[in-house]
């Protein structure tokens, strides 16, 4: 089985960031989530994926390389705008071959892994098997009506009176048939292929689709909450691992990750907590929930249920929480200064005045 994966879209719910970076290679537990991506595919024994990028190719490639880091083989495959979930599909047909093929959204976060769908898939090998998710609010999903025995009778993309709240939530498995569907259906009114389409086209023409119904956590991590919120479900299951260097004076409590080159002074570290490679640490209060990126540098500062990316500085800023601080960027404060909730940019010099 192959993997497909799309990592081509704009992310315009996580601007500022998005404009300088890939919404795909934010970092999750100091993790870029493309690489978690990866590291799940791999879990389920799938070795060839095809990633489907578009302006942001080259940073993508920078960070995945030809996969060989991680024991996989990445093909890359350009999608010149957005055309819809099943233009991926018709796009990457010749990477894809005649192979059965797990495709997944390249901004989906599900940390208990998909070994049991995947199992599920490769046992009854149903047309198509789609991962759902019960939601709050079905109306902004692509929506499945499932009956009794699990097979999949309706789907609607967002619809405003929903008959189910099983959510589409961004991993499907497929057999070749897909590429029948997705040859046969057209374009919808926003002018894009869509999979929902294509999948509905397999059920309305007889062939089986498989709903599988996740109840592990997951999260699109298309906006700030949901980023901060996948951090927190990740550092939850975090465990000490102390390769950097810290003085006599420095307190850690709860499990803190010390990555090497890392050096922290003078400053209490309550877990969970990453600091990663090259940063520095000094005269401050990391909290739980804090993710610290390489090469950054903290001073005098107190921050907690924060994502620092790599060659953030902040000086002298106090009780920063639930923030989110972009690469290279420069916090300094005069002093006095209140409890601050940041989302700042990359390459962004910022003075927070009382």
């Amino acid at each position: 089985m192959k993997a497909l994966v799309l990592a081509g879209g704009a992310g315009t719910r996580l601007r500022p960031f998005s404009y300088s970076m890939p919404k795909q290679l934010m970092p999750i537990a100091n993790k870029p989530v493309l690489v978690h991506i990866v590291e799940t595919l791999r879990s389920i024994s799938v070795k060839q994926i095809g990633m489907i990028v578009g302006s942001h190719a080259d940073e993508i490639r920078s960070v995945l390389g030809d996969g060989s880091a991680f024991n996989v083989q990445i093909s890359y495959i350009v999608q010149d705008s957005p055309r819809g979930l099943a233009h991926c599909v018709q796009i990457a047909r010749g990477f894809l071959g005649d192979d059965d093929f797990v495709m997944y959204l390249g901004d989906n976060i599900l940390p208990e892994g998909i070994s049991e769908v995947a199992d599920e898939f490769r046992m009854g090998r149903p047309a198509a098997q789609v991962v759902l998710h019960k939601v709050p609010d079905p109306q902004a999903f692509g929506v499945a009506e499932v009956d009794p025995d699990g097979w999949v009778t309706a789907l609607v993309e967002k619809p405003k009176e929903p008959k189910t709240d099983l959510a589409l939530i961004g991993v499907y498995f497929f057999t070749p048939a897909i590429h029948q569907a997705v040859a046969a259906i057209k374009p919808s009114p926003r002018g894009e292929l869509e999979i929902t389409d294509a999948i509905q086209w397999l059920v309305s023409s007889g062939w089986k689709v498989r709903g599988h119904v996740y109840s592990g956590f997951w999260k699109d991590t298309g906006n700030v909450e949901d980023l901060l919120e996948c951090n927190r479900e990740l550092l939850d299951g975090l465990r000490t691992s102390i390769a950097g260097d810290f003085d006599a004076a420095t307190q850690f409590t709860g499990p803190v990750v010390l990555e090497a080159g890392a050096r922290v002074s003078r400053s209490r570290l309550v877990g969970p907590v990453i600091v990663g490679a090259g940063s520095i640490v000094e005269d401050s209060y990391l909290g739980p929930h804090t993710t610290v990126g390489r090469d950054c540098q903290l001073r005098q500062t107190s921050i907690d249920n924060s994502i620092l990316l790599n060659g953030a500085k902040v000086h002298q800023v106090r009780d920063i929480y639930g923030s989110i601080i972009g690469r290279f960027s420069i916090l300094s404060a005069s002093p006095g200064t209140g409890r601050n909730r940041l989302v700042v940019g990359d390459h962004t010099s910022l003075e927070v005045t009382g």
